[in-house]
């Protein structure tokens, strides 16, 4: 059974203002099926609807048609939703709770016992190397440190798949080192990883098969097998498949 089955899933944004309706393609039928197990990189330039289809898969937004299917359901469903780990870009927590806290409400939210709510917690924190501050106010964490935070609540109730939302942006280089270990980590322990970036390098050390997004839609599908010891070739497939959306023209010299 595929963990993850996007069946030409579209979405399209309408927005109004002073009468007037314009709509924006998120995404564009997409159809792909990711097996259980497997280490899956959706990459693309912004806006071109890496996080959409992320969004989709968590129920946050609603396709306009298509559907997406995970571990057999379509979503959203709650119960699966409970068998998933999601850290977005932005590690929206409350930062007026301590590490621990924040572990420990992520954990009561995921139905975890009260008995083990502790003890997994302290785990937790010690596995994202946060035990040293379990006890400071989210308030006082750096980027990296609030980044650890968020990997540690997708991790808590040890799910099934784990989605990761440019789980890089903004990380100093060991701090990416540390990121790319805990994919592998999720790997050796069986765990279905999907995870969306722009950055090609850390893309092709840790996944089986990649897809590139341009524009909304899905326009080549690589396994490790055709870049593996081939220097450059998955970051040429990528500047031969995508196409600038943000207005900038490319740099052109003599």
């Amino acid at each position: 059974m595929n963990a993850i089955s996007f069946r030409g899933a579209g979405k399209t944004y309408r927005r109004s203002h002073l009468g007037k309706t314009t709509e924006t393609v998120g995404l564009s039928g997409l159809d792909l099926e990711i097996p259980q197990g497997e280490v899956f990189g959706l990459l693309g330039l912004n806006g071109s609807g890496k996080t959409t289809a992320i969004k989709l898969l968590m129920g946050l937004h609603f396709p306009t048609y298509g559907e997406v299917e995970v571990l057999g359901h379509v979503m959203p469903e709650i119960d699966v939703l409970a068998r998933i780990g999601y850290a977005p870009e932005a590690a929206y927590l409350n930062r007026s709770l301590t590490g621990r806290e924040n572990l420990n409400l992520f954990a009561a939210l995921s139905r975890i016992p009260a008995a083990e709510r502790e003890e997994r917690s302290r785990s937790m924190l010690a596995k994202v190397g946060l035990a040293h501050a379990a006890d400071k106010r989210l308030s006082e964490y750096s980027k990296g440190m609030l980044q650890r935070a968020s990997l540690a609540q997708a991790l808590i109730h040890e799910p099934e798949i784990v989605v990761l939302d440019e789980p890089v942006t903004g990380l100093d280089p060991l701090a990416i080192k540390e990121v790319r270990a805990l994919i592998l980590w999720l790997k050796s322990k069986g765990k279905t990883v999907l995870f969306s970036s722009h950055d090609i390098s850390e893309v092709e050390r840790v996944c089986d098969r990649i897809g590139i997004l341009s524009g909304g839609k899905l326009v080549k599908v690589m396994s490790q097998a055709e870049w593996r010891g081939k220097p450059d070739a998955l970051e040429n497939a990528f500047a031969e498949s995508v196409s600038r959306t943000d207005g900038v023209g490319e740099i052109k010299l003599d």
